[in-house]
């Protein structure tokens, strides 16, 4: 075959000859595709549907090209045998149409774990027609060229997306069968070493997370100081610790109730201690007592919205979502004088521990620590050490350590969240005021220790990533295996360029099947809302 790339080649098609590969040329994404489609839900969706055949949307393409399964959804059987459109098979490529997440793609091998499937209506399936390598495709749809290609076509705000008119809006490198195949095989020899490297630095970050709560676990039981208490035989014990910051409470009660309460709180701490020192399995010098023993619990709350003036002022104010086991040094807002008179919120001084009580994902049973003066809203219990008696910061480590079981204890009939009184009768291990400075002082040390390992897992990872698509632009500019040009000049035969196989793949009509399938769908793009 002639390697002569501009002979009878439409105008659309012609090379860039600095840019592409010798015998490359680039076309628009329409040309080489035998069908464009997406597909539908039964009206009235899929809610409640328990079981059928699965239906793929946007939430299932990764960032890695491939699927994440972790919920499924489906249609009927029948709805599916009824479907012209949006039925998956090997070799497809999905790409999500709209969102967040427009552009995503996926590539569909053949240990796809669903037969068969469907997609819905905010996926395209791109089908290649016979002579391109669906691989081929996929990695370059995938790189960051390709991501920035197709989303050259966005259309509408934020939550908008792609149509049809995408792909022949997107050009895209066609390169000889051959050579297709080729440069396939050595991306996906390069990456499989990379996506190794990728999984060993995930399990170091599990072994680091795991690592923490460990070093956090042995703290809060004593484990990590044993050889210390050896050495300090005459410290102060826990119990007497807690005489003395109820005595210091009472001295600061403002009135006779708040006196008695603090009495009544002490006398049950007394009870509890001994009955349950022993049980918990507590070093001789700790004890085991409640949140509402160390200090006062309370809430804040959050400023009208309605009124402009009470926001934007000079007071530090915070909200659940600030709250990431953290010490806080700043706020997101804050709130001015107006707000703040008018408004049930209160300045809460420096070292005071926060426990978030509700919020979204992970958020309820976090916890901060204030490194300034500041307010919280309604979602975030305070517990104000006001007394010096009791290590903020070891309060602060004991949350992190309880973490998933301060979660469990949320309760309420909507979403799951604690209350200032549940967070009162938390338990804890109370340590002496000396001890709980030593905890604090190792669970820093070893942490530092974790803080550089991660930072460097962190930069490893980057690299790793930045690696991935440093290999994919290497081979769609035709380094990473010799062209097929190249091939053919050194074993002295002829080749057919990626220009001739465009002109047989229409003279086969390949093609021809795919432009009717697209029209298709742009006619019955009403139907599929």
């Amino acid at each position: 075959m002639s390697s002569d790339r501009t002979q009878n080649l439409p105008e659309s098609c012609t090379p860039i000859e600095n840019n592409l590969p010798e015998g490359w040329i680039e076309i628009t994404l329409n040309q080489i595709l035998q069908a464009l489609e997406s597909g539908s839900r039964p009206k009235g969706g899929v809610r409640g549907i328990k079981e059928g055949i699965p239906s793929i949307g946007g939430e299932h393409v990764n960032e890695n090209g491939g699927f994440r399964f972790e919920t499924i959804k489906f249609v009927p059987h029948n709805f599916f045998k009824q479907m012209n459109h949006g039925q998956i098979q090997t070799g497809d490529i999905l790409i999500v149409k709209d969102g967040a997440t427009t552009g995503k793609v996926a590539l569909v091998r053949d240990d796809f774990p669903y037969n068969p499937a469907a997609v819905n209506e905010h996926v395209f399936i791109c089908r290649p027609v016979k002579g391109v390598h669906s691989p081929f495709l996929f990695y370059f749809l995938f790189s960051k060229e390709g991501q920035d290609r197709i989303l050259e076509n966005f259309r509408g705000s934020a939550q908008g997306g792609i149509n049809q008119s995408f792909a022949p809006g997107t050009t895209v490198p066609f390169a000889p069968l051959a050579e297709q195949k080729r440069i396939v095989a050595k991306v996906e020899e390069l990456l499989a070493r990379v996506n190794t490297t990728k999984d060993r630095l995930t399990k170091v970050s599990k072994i680091l997370r795991r690592f923490r709560q460990s070093v956090l676990a042995a703290a809060c039981s004593g484990r990590l100081t044993s050889a210390w208490r050896e050495k300090k035989p005459t410290v102060e014990q826990a119990i007497n610790l807690i005489r003395r910051i109820m005595d210091e409470r009472l001295m600061r009660a403002k009135n006779s109730r708040e006196k008695e309460k603090i009495i009544n709180l002490y006398e049950e701490s007394k009870r509890r201690s001994v009955q349950n020192d022993v049980k918990q399995d507590l070093p001789v010098t700790w004890s085991f007592c409640e949140v509402n023993e160390l200090g006062d619990v309370c809430n804040g709350s959050t400023p009208s919205r309605k009124h402009p003036e009470y926001w934007g002022g000079g007071i530090p104010w915070i909200s659940s979502g600030e709250i990431q086991n953290n010490i806080i040094k700043e706020t997101r807002e804050t709130i001015g004088k107006e707000g703040y008179k008018n408004s049930s919120v209160r300045m809460l001084p420096v070292g005071t521990v926060l426990l978030a009580m509700i919020g979204e994902g992970k958020t309820r049973g976090q916890t901060a620590i204030l490194d300034l003066e500041a307010t919280i809203n309604q979602n975030i219990a305070a517990i104000i050490i006001s007394h010096g008696l009791i290590s903020s910061k070891y309060l602060w480590y004991w949350f992190q350590c309880q973490y998933e079981f301060t979660r469990e204890i949320g309760g309420g009939s909507g979403p799951q969240a604690l209350n200032c009184q549940r967070v009162r009768e938390l338990s804890l291990n109370l340590p002496p005021i000396e001890e709980q400075q030593e905890i604090v002082r190792r669970v820093e040390e070893m942490f530092k220790l974790a803080d550089v390992a991660e930072k460097r897992v962190g930069i490893a990872t980057s690299r790793t990533e930045k690696l991935t698509q440093a290999i994919l632009a290497k081979a769609f500019r035709g380094e990473l295996v010799p062209t097929e040009a190249e091939l053919a000049r050194r074993e002295g035969r002829p080749y057919e360029s990626a220009s001739e196989l465009l002109a047989r793949i229409k003279s086969d009509g390949e093609s021809k099947g795919g432009l009717k399938s697209v029209n298709r769908i742009r006619r019955s793009q009403g139907r599929l809302k």
